[in-house]
């Protein structure tokens, strides 16, 4: 029976060697399923809108063809110039500000709140507001700021203004009013997980050797943040360039975005110009990614 089992065991070594497989192998084996998934849901989608781009089409309908068309028309306008302008502009003072804000309430949190029980309950209190929908929070600062609104009605009432100001609402202050509201959670996020994991005997260290509270500030929790708000940057960059409904209903109509006029596009049943806006959208995005990845390494936070 010994001499049988060997011999069965000898027999299946060959079968074992042929189904060894190396550990890249196995590694593209196990991810296989998340790139079935991004490839159907993100690859395909992109990959359909960039054929659509080419396509050419007028008011009855779309026609299959290999046009530079809407390339020459979004590129050769001042107006696409312009509405790319004016969406830098709301992503640049939006992220100024998130990150300002965003920075110091996660810094409040990690080191001037000393029990994790609180900290965690201060963080779900901060994410309260963001269970509701974007758009609930977004008009609701129009009984606010409008020109009878809350804001308008107080300042009278004190007598610090003799009539209502106008451009509270209905402006690029309303706008980025509204969307550093919204998205202010997705920076204090990732650095405020960051920041919990500075090791706190570096700040011991620094203050032994003369740092002050300022030093310790600017060289040692800040370049140890980076990661955090290199991450919280890209979601607010991403997502402000994004928006529509934000530009649109709190500037009244008045300003213009990019992710706008493709909504307009749309509206009016101009896919393929539609399309090669967002083709250029999509590569203007993946420049300023590719930009923040070169200056901070987000693997450390990974």
């Amino acid at each position: 029976m010994a001499t049988i089992a060997a011999a069965t065991e000898d027999s299946k070594q060959p079968i074992r060697r042929k189904l060894r497989l190396s550990p890249s192998a196995i590694s593209y084996l196990q991810a296989t399923p998340l790139i079935a998934i991004l490839g159907f849901f993100f690859l395909l989608p992109i990959a359909m809108i960039t054929v659509v781009s080419f396509w050419d089409y007028d008011f009855a309908g779309l026609y299959p063809d290999f046009l530079t068309m809407n390339y020459t028309d979004t590129l050769g306008s001042w107006v696409t110039w312009k509405t790319y302008l004016n969406t830098l502009k709301f992503t640049a003072i939006v992220w100024a500000l998130t990150l300002l804000i965003g920075f110091w309430v996660a810094y409040f949190l990690a080191f001037h709140i000393r029990k994790t029980s609180t900290q965690m309950i201060l963080f779900l209190v901060c994410t309260v507001p963001f269970m509701t929908s974007n758009i609930i929070r977004m008009i609701s600062w129009i009984p606010v700021l409008g020109r009878n609104g809350l804001v308008n009605s107080s300042l009278i009432k004190m007598g610090i203004i003799p009539q209502p100001i106008e451009w509270l609402l209905y402006s690029d202050f309303a706008v980025v009013l509204a969307m550093v509201h919204l998205y202010t959670l997705f920076m204090v996020t990732p650095i405020f997980n960051t920041l919990m994991r500075i090791d706190r005997s570096l700040f011991e260290a620094a203050r032994d050797a003369g740092a002050s509270g300022w030093q310790v500030l600017w060289n040692v929790v800040i370049p140890l943040a980076k990661p955090g708000m290199a991450i919280g940057t890209i979601f607010v960059v991403t997502l402000v360039m994004a928006d529509f409904s934000t530009v649109q209903v709190m500037s009244g109509g008045q300003s213009a975005s990019v992710a706008l006029m493709m909504k307009n596009q749309m509206s009016l049943l101009q896919y393929p110009a539609a399309a090669a806006n967002a083709v250029v959208l999509l590569a203007v995005v993946l420049l300023m990614v590719a930009a923040i990845l070169r200056v901070v390494d987000i693997r450390k936070e990974l």
